[in-house]
């Protein structure tokens, strides 16, 4: 029974009214006959709705907001073939703590009825593979207590992608708004995690001979850019007072400038950082797993001690076994760690001019590899606005970039890591653009896995979103036909038919351009901020030869 002052709804339409109030204000997904009673109060409610062409593409989009917004980024979906195409969207929100909440319909029944319309053995627990957590509930208060855990959750630890399923017939039956059983919309949580005394390793660093910072994606808040700013200002410090070199991770990309003499870089993954690690006496690792996509080897390569800090004790608890472990957040220990250490600036531990000497190998080293692509990184990062934010896919154009392309602030490029996904990029970045409200955002995006989900570009154009999309076109899986070369294989299914990109763009409504020069490329990119709509910029290795 309702009492004086609460309205009856559909439950559909008070889980929707709940998460307004939640601060949720927009939604990716795709209707259907199993989950239409979730649609029924989204614009009552005053959310916006995204419409993704394809699920794996709204959870993309959910995971790009939730990393442009620092709010969780939510997606709709239905029933079985629903849910099954945003698992993939999932698991990369896993591996690289995102937070993305996934509402589905599903079956009332499924054990003793066969043979119903997107039927599965066991819904739920598919997601649980592949989320945090994946629950079912039975009653409209489990809703709200659902929704309301998966926000607490969202904000007091590590971020991770969770699930909630709701029967279809209980979607559509009356219910008591949330505000009867839920928690206040305004309630705040934060971290309980606390900071130990550091005296003792802040002595240990200012004895040590040569000391190594490894800074990680755990010091990078989603969304942030206030915290961020002041993070990179602290990590930059802390180098100041206590003399040390420091690596960062991709994840990590921008907490160090480019002009920092005592920075290796995002150059973590190059072998010869093994022996560079190898000759400090001291390793401080921070909000980093050190995983086999950060260093693309078996060991960090430490001779010395290994201090490992980080807000999950799993991951003090993997193979990289450290000396000394803190379970702490990352910004929380650079600050305490700063607050320890003397304020005048140290006599710098490493030879600064060896430094630059490494980072020009490695440069050299990526752009043997994969000749041509540096030179185009150094012409879009000349002109790119320090404000736009980048979201990359798998592709070999954004596996240099991620090296050396210098950026100026923290939390501005995205990229799959870990889990490593193709199709992400195109999707990501149409919901960065949907939480940033006219600030640049960028795609970048291999000709291979732009078609996994090419065609959310009708939800760009729909949307209005002027995202110029820059394609790396190298007509083929180049990434896996070196792979086979080097392993001796003779070079299979790596040459794919590609459509002519810029006329399938146009046929979507966008703009696109296939500058002919590097200048011509700086200013199509410059162009497409100002338009009404995305911008495909098909790009080719002969950009760099002219």
């Amino acid at each position: 029974m309702a009492t004086i002052g609460q309205e009856m709804r559909p439950l559909g339409a008070q889980i929707s009214h709940m998460l307004k109030a939640r601060g949720v204000d927009v939604i990716f997904g795709i209707p259907g006959v199993h989950n239409v009673e979730m649609y029924r109060g989204i614009e009552e409610a005053g959310i916006t709705h995204v419409l993704a062409r394809h699920e794996q593409g709204a959870g993309f989009m959910a995971d790009g907001y939730a990393r442009a917004s620092g709010k969780p980024g939510v997606a709709y979906v239905i029933t079985g073939p629903g849910l099954c195409n945003i698992l993939t969207p999932l698991g990369q929100a896993y591996s690289d703590s995102v937070s993305v909440l996934t509402l589905s319909s599903c079956l009332d029944e499924h054990v003793g009825h066969r043979g119903q319309l997107h039927q599965m053995r066991d819904q739920r627990g598919a997601a649980a593979t592949v989320c945090d957590w994946s629950e079912e509930a039975r009653t409209a208060r489990a809703a709200y207590d659902l929704i309301d855990r998966a926000f607490v959750e969202f904000a007091s630890k590590r971020q991770r992608p969770k699930h909630i399923q709701v029967p279809i017939g209980l979607l559509g039956s009356m219910a008591v708004e949330a505000s009867a059983f839920a928690l206040g919309a305004n309630t705040a949580f934060t971290s309980a995690s606390g900071v130990p005394d550091l005296t003792m390793l802040a002595d240990r660093l200012t004895a040590a001979r040569k000391p190594l910072f490894v800074f990680g994606g755990g010091l990078v808040a989603h969304g942030q850019h206030a915290r961020n700013a002041t993070v990179d200002a602290a990590v930059r410090e802390l180098l100041r007072r206590s003399g040390a070199a420091a690596f960062m991770t991709y994840a990590g990309c921008g907490l160090l400038s480019a002009d920092e003499p005592l920075s290796f870089g995002t150059y973590l993954g190059r072998g010869e950082s093994e022996r560079i690690i190898g000759g400090a006496d001291l390793v401080v690792a921070i909000g980093t797993e050190l995983s086999e996509c950060d260093l693309w080897r078996d060991a960090l390569g430490h001779q010395g001690t290994l201090v490992r800090v980080d807000i999950d004790p799993e991951v003090l608890a993997d193979r990289h076994r450290a000396d000394i472990s803190v379970q702490c957040d990352g910004k929380q220990f650079v600050d305490a760690l700063l607050t320890t250490l003397p304020e005048a600036s140290a006599t710098p531990k490493w030879d600064v001019a060896e430094i630059a000497k490494a980072k020009a190998r490695f440069r050299a080293e990526t752009d043997a590899e994969r000749p041509g692509i540096a030179e185009i990184c150094d012409a879009l990062g000349d002109v790119m606005p320090d404000e736009a934010m980048i979201y990359s896919d798998m592709t070999q154009f954004a596996y240099v970039a991620k090296e050396v392309w210098d950026m100026p602030c923290s939390g501005y490029w995205h990229h799959p890591t870990g889990f490593g996904t193709l199709g992400y990029a195109l999707p990501a970045s149409i919901g960065g653009a949907m939480a940033r409200h006219g600030k640049p955002t960028v795609c970048i995006a291999g000709d291979y896995g732009f078609q996994y989900t090419v065609q959310e570009l009708g939800a760009a154009v729909e949307m209005k979103l002027p995202i110029p999309i820059l394609l790396w076109d190298n007509h083929k899986l180049k990434e896996i036909e070196d792979s086979m070369v080097e392993s001796q294989i003779a070079p299979n299914a790596v040459i794919a038919h590609n459509p002519d990109f810029c006329k399938l763009a146009e046929s979507y409504g966008c703009l696109a351009r296939e500058p002919a020069s590097l200048n011509e490329l700086q200013q199509a990119l410059l162009e497409t901020f100002e338009a009404d709509r995305p911008t495909l910029i098909r790009m080719t290795a002969a950009l760099s030869a002219r």
